[in-house]
């Protein structure tokens, strides 16, 4: 009996901890979004820089379709907004369908990363 009475705290104190870890967890979830948008570019390169910008704390996981011209993202919504992520994009040079980038950070990459109609003409 007197041993029993022993691990009664030890018993306490797994289950204490294993219900906060629990509701770690579901909280965790609670705040994951996937979200997918227009993301232009036109070629491996983009991908690379795509995909590597979203390569942050909070953000779970990024793929950019180069055939689609869409970015997929499962992220923490308490982290991060849709916003942050279209301007996160827009900064590396890669207009959205809500944020275009800036004409100097645009020029700035690669050539065969223009993917602007305006330019193709020339």
């Amino acid at each position: 009996m007197n041993i029993q009475i022993k691990k009664i705290p030890f018993f306490v104190a797994a289950l204490i901890i294993f219900g906060l870890n629990s509701c770690a967890l579901l909280k965790g979830n609670k705040n994951k979004v996937t979200t997918s948008f227009a993301v232009y570019g036109s070629c491996e390169m983009c991908k690379e820089r795509i995909e590597n910008a979203l390569d942050r704390k909070g953000i779970q996981t990024a793929y950019w379709s180069v055939e689609e011209q869409k970015v997929f993202i499962t992220y923490q919504s308490d982290v991060f907004s849709e916003e942050q992520l279209h301007n996160i994009m827009a900064m590396v040079g890669h207009d959205t369908d809500k944020v275009k980038a800036d004409n100097i950070v645009y020029q700035n990459l690669p050539g065969c990363c223009h993917y602007r109609k305006e330019e193709a003409a020339w």
